[in-house]
């Protein structure tokens, strides 16, 4: 009897351990944008101090992410951004907008097994389109260009950067041309039992403007199971940045839905 009670013992061990690095393992996959990883992010962004009159905004970004095998050693990974935008202030002191900001569509084509010093990369297009309910919150302009990911991983590190340029080439000829650069280095490490810490900072350079803006955040993701449902939860506060206006603060609320093969 005491040695069932041993093997028993054993075998709810080695379960809570397979557990816990399933957990790791997904906290890590989520950490780099190409993983082979079906995943549905939903990016709650608090913004405080927006524009010159100090206004408020929230932006809720639903991003699937769908990967797809198109070969031996090649995947497709779509990752799509729909922005849900409420703001206050931001436009016109006194003035509120709420709808569906512009959709960006990117495509990434990379292999599927990283380099043998551990690098990870993708390519392909990006596209927006003028998907917005509300001029005041979209550029009414389509516009096009290449995107690019590039990281290492060691172990439960994941560190690189995400890049998109778009140019327009149609749409309204009353609002501005496209012309921006975005670039988003990250770092990553997961500390255990599904929980890593993030540092990413998201910039946008304007370059007809010369005006560049963005923020940094620092993030504590938790990899969770929910009724056999995964997902990951975060959190973490921002500081927001331009070359023409002060620095303001906000924070990111994060909720993924997790569908590992």
């Amino acid at each position: 009897m005491k040695s069932k009670i041993i093997v028993l013992l054993g075998l709810m061990a080695a379960g809570m351990v397979c557990r816990a690095q399933s957990k790791d393992e997904l906290a890590t996959q989520l950490a780099n944008p190409v993983a082979s990883l079906i995943s549905v992010p939903f990016q709650n962004n608090f913004d405080y101090g927006v524009g010159p009159n100090e206004g408020f905004k929230y932006t809720l970004n639903a991003q699937p992410v769908i990967p797809v095998s198109i070969g031996e050693n090649w995947n497709m990974i779509s990752r799509t951004i729909v922005p849900i935008v409420s703001q206050k202030d931001v436009i016109v002191d006194g003035s509120s907008q709420t709808g569906m900001a512009d959709i960006v569509q990117s495509l990434f084509f990379s292999p599927k097994a990283p380099t043998s010093g551990g690098v990870v990369w993708g390519v392909g297009p990006v596209l927006m389109f003028p998907t917005a309910t509300n001029k005041e919150i979209g550029l009414e302009k389509w516009a096009i260009g290449p995107t690019a990911v590039v990281l290492k991983m060691q172990g439960t590190l994941v560190y690189g950067m995400l890049a998109n340029h778009l140019v327009s080439y149609a749409g309204n000829d009353d609002r501005s041309d496209i012309n921006a650069t975005f670039f988003q280095p990250f770092i990553s490490k997961t500390v255990g039992k599904g929980l890593s810490v993030a540092i990413a900072s998201e910039n946008t350079q304007n370059w007809d403007a010369d005006l560049i803006f963005g923020f940094a955040g620092i993030y504590a993701n938790q990899v969770l199971s929910i009724n056999k449902q995964m997902i990951q939860v975060g959190a973490g506060p921002k500081m927001i940045y331009s070359n023409k206006s002060k620095t303001d603060w906000g924070f990111r609320i994060n909720l993924v839905l997790l569908f590992p093969k």
